[in-house]
């Protein structure tokens, strides 16, 4: 079981850490106003409805409904118990709980902890045996012969793994490990017999950390003769590489201030880019781009260089992960690599200044690439391929999203070919209206979803008044019990609001002070908080008047006699039809009473 934080200790985590801090570390927000706002990681769009409220210290999404204050935020994203957001944020905000029971997976934890513990011990063995030990000597000259620093080599911690069989074994089980614990890890390999021996042997070990810098596997370079080239550890609970993109733990402050992300190929051109000066690089671990890493990109920055290699393979990669990265709303930018160099080979013929100037800086838009990639090969010669090669292109251009870019692009299609700019345009327009008509079922589905929405908004004048009334009751004790006085017994239409309204009675009898952080806190079901969420962001008057609170109330009576009218007329009805006339007259004259409340 988990012991129960004390409430104190509750409040005193909730006013040490600012939700725009936390949310911060996973979401990238721009301020407007009073509030911040950017893309929510709840589901996925292109344009940002997620807002956080540093006043209110809560947030909430305008598109999927999500809201509440820090600790839900971090229950929601990550799946964890109140108890656990609350320990994890009270260790970011240094807030001592001294807790005699921990949590109940606390075994998982350790576990974790432990096999972190296993990687980051080697990850300083290896790099002691390179740069001080006679026996790392070798790789390490060959390094320095590859263009890497001592600064760099220290910088990402490279290491060398030995030419023993077990060298590693008997260095993590001299130190307590337990063999199988390093199987688990891919660190040594079981052999038919029983004994076990070392995965890294003679290798330039180059340690792969997770998003908080810890290192979780590695991946050894062959310097002599021998293969693989690179080795890495399996994947395991630590690491999955769909899920990881290296050097992002270094590169993310770097990203956040230069507001664009350069995406590799492979860590060893992440490496030499770093010390070339691109500090805000990032690497795919040898496979193709995910949709988890580019929700991770996209929750930082919204623009994306792709420096791959410049070989056909290397083309292809680009266009494929371009596409990926358009379609969910990034900017992506390309910058090619001459000669069909990869990076790190251009960096080490040319030097860094070269690098940064021809290659980085000079990038070129991604419809740009493809305009070079679709014509590559082609005998535009051939009146057919180029036909087909001008109709490919305005079909790409068609697809873009500004009418300026779109101008530029048949201007340069218009220039190359001597066509008019106006039938081409026209083309445009034709192809444009084409793909429209054939919006997939996805897209017409999200659209309708979309309208549905917008309709949501159309409510009764009882709903909305409703709802301003709950907004007034969550700053003010006062109005609260004023309102509470005033409906007399009746209740709020809406289950939701009525749910909301008693909570808060409950809230204040119990001596609490308007918080709506904390009053997200008090309420335990997770609906209700994102309705309250959502309440709580709404603009309303600092002050509510006794003629408002009249007009409001009397929205909400109004409608509550209406329904009461309508259950009378349709009771009186069925007086008539039993023939019960005296009765019927007595409903209709209750009906007559009703309506002058009115």
């Amino acid at each position: 079981m988990v012991e129960r934080i004390p409430e104190e200790k509750i409040e005193e985590i909730r006013h040490s850490v600012d939700i725009v801090d936390v949310v911060s570390e996973y979401v990238q927000l721009k301020k407007q106003g009073r509030n911040y706002f950017g893309l929510c990681p709840f589901h996925d769009e292109k344009t940002p409805s997620f807002s956080v409220s540093p006043e209110k210290q809560i947030f909430h999404c305008f598109g999927c409904g999500a809201g509440g204050n820090v600790f839900s935020f971090l229950m929601d994203l990550e799946g964890l118990s109140f108890q656990e957001a609350a320990l994890k944020l009270a260790e970011k905000a240094n807030v001592e709980l001294n807790l005699s029971s921990v949590p109940s997976n606390q075994h998982k934890v350790k576990q974790h902890d432990l096999m972190i513990e296993v990687h980051e011990l080697l990850r300083k063995f290896y790099h002691h045996l390179l740069v001080n030990t006679k026996e790392g000597q070798e790789a390490l000259d060959y390094l320095y012969s590859r263009g890497f620093t001592d600064d760099t080599i220290d910088e990402f911690q490279l290491g060398y793994a030995p030419n023993g069989w077990d060298t590693s074994l008997k260095f993590l089980t001299g130190r307590g490990y337990e063999q199988t614990l390093l199987e688990q890890l891919g660190l040594i390999i079981r052999r038919d017999n029983g004994t076990y021996f070392d995965r890294f042997r003679e290798r330039i070990m180059f340690p792969i950390h997770d998003q908080k810098g810890s290192t979780i596997a590695f991946s050894g370079r062959i310097f002599k003769d021998g293969e693989p080239k690179y080795l890495n550890s399996p994947e395991s609970v630590l690491f999955q590489k769909n899920k990881l993109l290296y050097n992002f733990h270094r590169a993310r402050p770097s990203i956040r201030k230069k507001q664009f992300a350069v995406l590799f190929e492979g860590f060893a051109d992440c490496i030499s880019a770093y010390h070339a000066g691109v500090t805000n690089g990032v690497a795919t671990m040898g496979t193709a781009l995910t949709d988890y890493h580019i929700q991770l990109l996209k929750r930082n920055v919204e623009r994306i260089v792709l420096c791959f290699d410049s070989d056909e393979a290397g083309k292809e990669a680009v266009l494929r992960a371009g596409e990926m990265l358009q379609r969910a709303g990034l900017t992506v930018e390309v910058a090619l690599v001459p000669d069909g160099k990869d990076p790190d080979e251009y960096i080490q013929k040319h030097g860094s200044d070269q690098f940064i100037h021809e290659v980085i800086e000079a990038r070129q838009t991604f419809m740009a690439f493809k305009m070079e990639k679709f014509r590559s090969g082609k005998n535009l010669e051939s009146e057919g391929e180029r036909l087909s090669y001008i109709e490919k292109i305005i079909t790409e251009i068609s697809q873009l999203q500004s009418p300026i870019e779109k101008e530029i692009y048949l201007r340069r299609l218009a220039d190359e070919f001597s066509l008019s700019l106006e039938a081409l345009k026209q083309q445009e327009r034709q192809i444009s209206y084409r793909l429209k008509r054939g919006m997939s079922a996805r897209r017409e589905k999200n659209l309708n979803r979309f309208i549905q929405k917008q309709d949501k908004k159309l409510m009764p004048a009882y709903y909305n008044a409703e709802r301003i009334l709950i907004a007034h009751m969550l700053k003010s004790v006062q109005i609260t019990a004023l309102i509470q006085e005033k409906m007399k017994g009746y209740t709020f239409h809406e289950d939701d609001h009525q749910a909301i309204i008693t909570y808060l009675y409950a809230y204040y009898e119990s001596g609490q002070e308007p918080d709506l952080s904390h009053f997200l806190s008090f309420i335990k079901d997770p609906h209700l908080r994102k309705v309250v969420a959502e309440i709580g962001m709404m603009q309303i008057q600092d002050e509510l008047t006794d003629q408002e609170l009249t007009d409001y109330l009397n929205h909400v009576l109004k409608y509550q006699k209406l329904l009461k009218i309508k259950e009378k007329e349709a009771e009186g009805k069925r007086a008539e039809q039993e023939k019960d006339y005296k009765k019927a007259a007595e409903i209709a004259q209750e009906i007559v009473q009703l309506r002058k409340t009115l």
